[in-house]
């Protein structure tokens, strides 16, 4: 998918959120990006459970490791946005482009320094309700919505 918005996913621990997210990814025409290695089996029951028959659809590219996966992405051109609770700058204020990759860490640990070091923009998402971190997937359909938007709206790529 040449110019077209990306999701990835670094190290992710939890089937069920990484099955929502490859829903998600197929629904809105997304492929998606696994940075191993994750926290479950490809094969898991909650990963299936949660990505239905839309696993079939989805654009799954997976990297072996957060160097390859970064090498592929700069080889690309592609700009590397992470989501991440020590953002600097709110989602909805950031001017995505359609080839942008949206990065979101580990449920339980984010992304070291040196991925975060990488990032061409960190983003976070505002909680003044007081919450610590939003559900991985919740955050990954917010980010995806915002940038579709804006993309959608500035005209075809």
């Amino acid at each position: 998918m040449p110019n077209r918005l990306r999701l990835a996913l670094y190290q992710p621990d939890i089937a069920g959120n990484t099955g929502a997210i490859l829903r998600l990814g197929a629904c809105l025409g997304l492929a998606v990006d696994i940075v191993e290695p994750a926290g479950f089996d490809h094969s898991d029951r909650a990963l299936k459970r949660a990505g239905m028959d839309y696993l079939e659809i989805a654009v799954l590219t997976r990297h072996v490791d957060f160097e390859r996966f970064d090498a592929w992405r700069r080889d690309e051109g592609r700009r590397l946005v992470l989501f991440t609770t020590g953002g600097d700058l709110p989602y909805t204020r950031f001017a995505y482009r359609p080839d942008d990759v949206l990065l979101f860490g580990r449920e339980t640990a984010g992304v070291p320094d040196h991925v975060h070091d990488r990032a061409d923009a960190r983003l976070l998402i505002p909680m003044p309700g007081g919450g610590r971190s939003l559900n991985l997937a919740m955050a990954a359909a917010m980010a995806a919505g915002e940038a579709v938007r804006q993309i959608d709206a500035s005209g075809p790529a």
